[in-house]
């Protein structure tokens, strides 16, 4: 692809996010971005509508009547022949073994081969590498850590889906230690108070040491996974994002802390591009 302006999607199961990347300022192109909600229950028509609809408001604030498209999606989804394999999610279930890239072309008058699609996953990680946290590395991990644990590798030139939030850990798996969750409940179990969420936690740690002790070990559990999952993998760095990641102060130093213990210096940047990073990441795709 040779044009410098594409279109960055990023599809959820409830929403659709699009602007104009410019490929070689490694920015978005001004006030492109647009978000549209999505039915995720609708027909074929009316899901890949939406889509398109969005797709063709970012193009016209920017000017623009056609340009390739880079759509970042969940899975189960056929990345390389643009088929959705979409089944028992609770979402996208018109589209399972419709050919998404076709019905997109033709709704877009565009060779659907202008359009490229990467995992949702795996975006954020491509999108931080290519204009984010990530750019001075040329291999990394990355974390996102939330109400979920999210990982992908970039080791090959590439981004692709890490899948260890199911890693065997401890006593369980790794995101029952590693999410949001464990934190809420583990200050729950040793405060015998109760807390809303984790940003609440967080104005706790000042005059709490309950609250600092559970991001300490929330810290040092990090260190642990990654030392067990990801130093393995020999990256040389880790990207780490999600809304816990912007907590980072009140645990990364443990997370240091630990891998130096044990013998590892690894450096840790925090994420730069938020929500954009999967619009980013699937724009990276069409370079």
């Amino acid at each position: 692809m040779s044009n410098k302006i594409v279109v960055g999607c990023d599809i959820g199961g409830s929403h659709i996010s699009t602007a104009l990347v410019n490929l070689e300022s490694k920015s978005l192109v001004n006030d492109s971005f647009e978000r549209r909600s999505v039915n995720s229950h609708d027909t074929v028509s009316g899901i890949i509508s939406a889509w398109t609809d969005c797709i063709k408001a970012s193009l016209q604030k920017g000017g623009f009547e056609k340009l390739a498209v880079g759509i970042a999606i969940p899975g189960p989804f056929d990345y390389d022949q643009g088929v959705s394999l979409m089944r028992g999610q609770n979402k996208y279930e018109a589209l399972y073994q419709v050919n998404v890239r076709n019905l997109l072309a033709n709704q877009l008058g565009i060779d659907p081969l202008q359009i490229k699609f990467i995992n949702d996953a795996a975006s954020f990680l491509q999108g931080e590498m290519f204009a984010g946290a990530g750019a001075a590395f040329k291999k990394a991990v990355g974390l996102t850590l939330g109400t979920g644990l999210g990982s992908a590798l970039f080791l090959n030139g590439h981004a692709e889906d890490g899948d260890l939030w199911c890693a065997p850990f401890r006593e369980g798996i790794a995101e029952d230690y590693l999410a949001g969750r464990w934190l809420k409940d583990t200050y729950c179990q040793r405060s015998g108070q109760h807390i809303e969420s984790v940003k609440a936690l967080c104005e706790l740690v000042p005059t709490d040491d309950v609250a600092r002790g559970v991001f300490r070990e929330f810290g040092e559990t990090l260190g642990v996974f990654i030392a067990d999952y990801l130093l393995i993998k020999s990256p040389e760095g880790l990207v780490l994002g999600g809304n816990i990641s912007k907590a980072h102060g009140l645990f990364l130093e443990h997370t240091h802390k630990l891998l130096s213990n044990r013998g590892f210096t690894f450096p840790i940047e925090i994420a730069a591009l938020g929500e954009m990073a999967a619009i980013y990441g699937a724009a990276d795709m069409l370079k």
